[in-house]
């Protein structure tokens, strides 16, 4: 009679139990210590049709045009955007009290319109309003 042995395998298995634990330790002390930042932001809404006129100001307000293309133009002159600021030092040292409004054509591409309200902004004009150009 033949002996039959068994061999015994050992069955070795790996315990996945605490490298879990030092996972979910590393993903609580990661999301505990991530601060959060708020992007800060221009806001700018614009106009809906009713507001397509100009507001009214007793001094004539210094008006900056953005046509579809992207051309910008101060009182009928093409100037590059980069010449915003100057043009509106400029035109507000003739009249101190005159308000800046940036009149733009519905198709004008956003990063003009706000690069221009940027420049503007750093003439020392406080508040600038943004219009609907009307459609010839």
């Amino acid at each position: 009679m033949r002996k039959h042995r068994h061999k015994i395998e050992d069955e070795t298995e790996v315990d996945m139990t605490p490298m879990l634990d030092i996972v979910f330790i590393m993903l609580i002390f990661f999301i505990v210590t991530t601060s959060f930042i708020k992007e800060r932001g221009i806001e700018i809404s614009r106009p809906n049709d009713n507001q397509s006129e100009a507001p009214p100001n007793p001094t004539s307000p210094i008006l900056i045009r953005i046509s579809e293309t992207g051309d910008i133009s101060i009182g009928g002159r093409l100037i590059d955007v980069g010449a915003v600021q100057a043009n509106v030092e400029t035109a507000r040292s003739k009249k101190p009290k005159a308000a800046v409004i940036v009149q733009v054509a519905e198709e004008a591409k956003t990063g003009i319109l706000i690069s221009v309200v940027d420049q503007a902004k750093k003439a020392g004009i406080p508040q600038v309003t943004v219009t609907k150009k009307a459609k010839k």
